[in-house]
Order: structure tokens, then C-alpha cells, then sequence
């Protein structure tokens, strides 16, 4: 790798898994980061997420995988029901010699504050990173000179010789140089939270003691359920899509609408969703692939570039490929420009395509009626190694050689 003649400074925009997961990237490659996050204190919302074999590998490039499995939980098996019947449809077998031939590293399932807090203690503790919080950007200009980043809050300007967009779905800075108005709402929502283990009762409680990722399949509905926190707590996902969606209202993805999708579920996801977590809906968005990722001397990363619905477990994992491959550009090259452009074209094609087949994967997941029956039938025909569909997903794509 060829020695950096002096460090660059590098602003991130974005205190999420994306975005410290880049300053992480940034500063072990040898440059000095400030990243500044609007909100006033760093933390992450949400529940579980699933971390596959790509961001077990990211991680432990970053060197926080250890970190990471402490809390974690390494699933025996994935899962796909019937929603409707009740009956296994297919499933992958994570403790296979099939799966550890062909992946070096776990499958994990962790609660997200877990993840982002073994991300931000890790910044904390390196020595060229900065993290201020309390910074709302509301512009960004470019001269020969840098990027200056302005405020909200009436901070002194930022400079730096590069800005990292990581400012999420909907990224200021994204619209700024892109453009392309709000993100696309697929119609459809989900509810989702953790809850302690052994409040998990009857059939419910032995798949949760299987500690297996469960996928309840059925008509325009699902439910995700698998545990974290080294088990203690059960995450539960269901995601249904609305008849009432209106893009001007918020009326819509309701309760009672959950009630009304699921009604028809087997006897296993109808005990398990009075459980799920009725404190906030979370309508599903992502946005149509781009192009371009750079612009001068600004780049995007995670959701601000590839946006993409949560149905191959996918978005934090390509976040975490997105900051790796970002930290090996620009270890290789002190022009920020070059760098960027390195890191943009090693990501963008992978990206694109697990951003669309995401959409595709969430059609084939919510078909009904003979749709449905087929796509049992075909998935069924599989024993619990083929991996061959997935790998692609949890392959990323491998670091081009440093010139010599």
C-alpha cells in the first residue's frame, strides 16, 4: 500500500452505523476524521437486524467484530414458513460444513444499539477521529481549498479536504447535489421491537429457544423474529402493505390495519403478534439506483447512496461494505478525488443490484394464492446447504491489488 505523503481531513456527515462505520474506516487508514451528527447526543432506534457473512467480514476489517460478537447471537438455522398454514417451507443450515466452506465468517443477528455502540466506542477510543454532535448541515461548498460545511445551529464553519455524506435516507446532502426529490414509499409498514426472552409463551417460546431466524411468509405480510442480546431479548418484525396509503396523509399502516392483514395468519404468528411492538410504525421507503455517488470532492455512503428495502437483510450490511471499501481507497491514494472515484466504482454495481433484487425478493416473499403454492413448491425442492442463491449477497466484492 503506498505510504500517504500527510494525512487528509475528512468530514462525515452522520452519526448512524454508515457513518461511524466510516470514520472508523477513515482514520485506520490514516487520515484525520471529524464526523458531526445533528442530533444532541449519539444512539441508534430501531430493534434487530441481521448481519450476514459480508458484514461479519466488514466488521472484522474494521476491527470490531469481537466487540460485536460479545453481544451478538450466531443463528443455527434461517428459516421460511407459511404464514397462512404454519408449515416450514425451506430453510439454510448456518452450522454446516456447507456454509463454512463457502463463508469464513458468521452470521449474526444483534440488536442495532448494540452494533452502534461497538461502532461509536471504537471512535471514541481512536485518536484521529472527532465527533461533534449537535451539528445540522444545512450547506456545503466546494472550492479548491475543500468542502465547507455550514450549520444550523450557527457553529463556525467546517472545512475539510472532503466530506462524507452518511446523512441517511434523507440525506440533505444528497438533495443538495443529486436532486432527486423524496424517497419512493413502497405502501408498505412495519412494526417492530424487542422484547425479553421468557415473555415469550407456548409454540412461540420453542422457536425463540431454537434460537433460529424465523421468517413467517404469507400474502402482502411477513413476520421476522429471532433473538439478540446474547438471547435475552426476542426481536420481532411484521411488515404488512396498506390499501390505505396516501402519500399526503400519515393516516395509514394503522393497528388496526396490522390486525386486519394478519387475521388470517396461522395460530403461531397470530399468538406471537399481540407481542410485537405497537410504540411507532416505520413506513418502508428506498429510492431508484443513481449513477453517481461523487461529486468533487463529497461522496455518499449507505443510505444517502443506495437506499433499499429491508427484505434481503441488507442495509446496514452494504453500509459496512460501503465504509470498508471506502477506507482501502483511501488508504491507497492521498487525492481525496481519486480515492473517491476508486470507492464509487468498486461499490456501485453491487449495490445497485442488492438495492434491486431487494425489491424482488419482497415480491416473491408477499405473493398469494398460486404464486404462493409455486414459490413453496420451488423453495421446498431445496435441502438446507444450497447456498448458491444467496452467496452472491453475502460475497462482497473482492479489493482490487494496490498499484505497485
Amino acid at each position: 500500500m503506498p505510504v500517504l505523503t500527510s494525512p487528509l481531513h475528512i468530514a462525515v456527515v452522520g452519526g448512524g452505523i454508515g457513518g461511524l462505520a466510516a470514520a472508523l474506516a477513515t482514520a485506520r487508514a490514516g487520515h484525520r476524521v471529524t464526523l458531526v451528527e445533528r442530533a444532541a447526543r449519539f444512539g441508534e432506534i430501531g430493534a434487530g437486524l441481521q448481519l450476514a457473512p459480508n458484514a461479519s467480514l466488514a466488521l472484522d476489517e474494521l476491527g470490531v467484530l469481537p466487540a460485536v460478537r460479545a453481544s451478538a447471537v450466531a443463528p443455527p438455522r434461517l428459516v421460511m414458513m407459511d404464514a397462512l398454514t404454519g408449515d416450514e417451507v425451506t430453510s439454510l443450515d448456518l452450522r454446516s460444513s456447507a456454509y463454512t466452506d463457502r463463508f469464513a465468517h458468521p452470521y449474526l443477528v444483534t440488536h442495532r444499539t448494540d452494533l452502534h455502540a461497538a461502532l461509536l466506542t471504537a471512535c471514541q477510543e481512536h485518536p484521529a477521529v472527532t465527533l461533534r454532535t449537535g451539528h445540522t448541515v444545512t450547506e456545503a461548498d466546494q472550492d479548491g481549498s475543500g468542502v465547507h460545511l455550514h450549520f444550523a445551529e450557527g457553529h463556525a464553519p467546517l472545512t475539510a479536504d472532503a466530506v462524507v455524506a452518511a446523512d441517511g435516507l434523507h440525506s440533505r446532502l444528497r438533495q443538495e447535489l443529486v436532486g432527486d426529490g423524496e424517497p419512493v414509499c413502497s405502501r408498505y409498514v412495519a412494526f417492530r421491537g424487542a422484547l425479553p426472552t421468557g415473555k415469550m409463551t407456548g409454540r412461540m417460546s420453542q422457536h425463540a429457544a431454537s434460537e433460529a431466524v424465523m421468517v413467517w411468509a404469507g400474502p402482502r405480510m411477513h413476520l421476522v423474529q429471532y433473538p439478540v442480546r446474547r438471547g435475552e431479548l426476542y426481536n420481532q418484525v411484521a411488515v404488512f402493505e396498506s390499501d390505505h396509503y396516501t402519500p399526503d396523509s400519515d393516516d395509514w399502516g394503522t393497528e388496526a390495519e396490522l390486525e386486519e392483514r394478519f387475521a388470517g395468519a396461522c395460530e403461531a404468528v397470530r399468538d406471537a403478534l399481540p407481542l410485537v411492538s405497537r410504540d411507532r410504525r416505520w413506513p418502508l421507503y428506498d429510492r431508484a439506483p443513481i449513477s453517481t455517488w461523487v461529486h468533487g470532492r463529497i461522496a455518499l455512503l449507505g443510505d444517502a447512496a443506495h437506499p433499499m428495502l429491508q427484505y434481503l437483510a441488507q442495509g446496514a450490511c452494504q453500509a459496512l461494505e460501503d465504509a470498508v471499501a471506502l477506507g482501502q481507497a483511501l488508504g491507497q491514494s492521498a487525492d481525496p478525488a481519486e480515492a473517491f472515484a476508486a470507492y464509487a466504482d468498486r461499490r456501485r454495481e453491487r449495490a445497485t443490484l442488492v438495492q434491486t433484487n431487494a425489491r424482488r425478493f419482497g415480491e416473491i416473499c408477499h405473493l398469494e394464492g398460486m404464486g404462493a403454492t409455486l414459490r413453496n413448491m420451488l423453495l421446498s425442492s431445496r435441502g438446507p446447504e444450497a447456498f448458491d442463491d444467496i452467496s452472491w449477497v453475502w460475497t462482497p466484492t473482492p479489493a482490487p491489488a494496490p498499484a505497485l
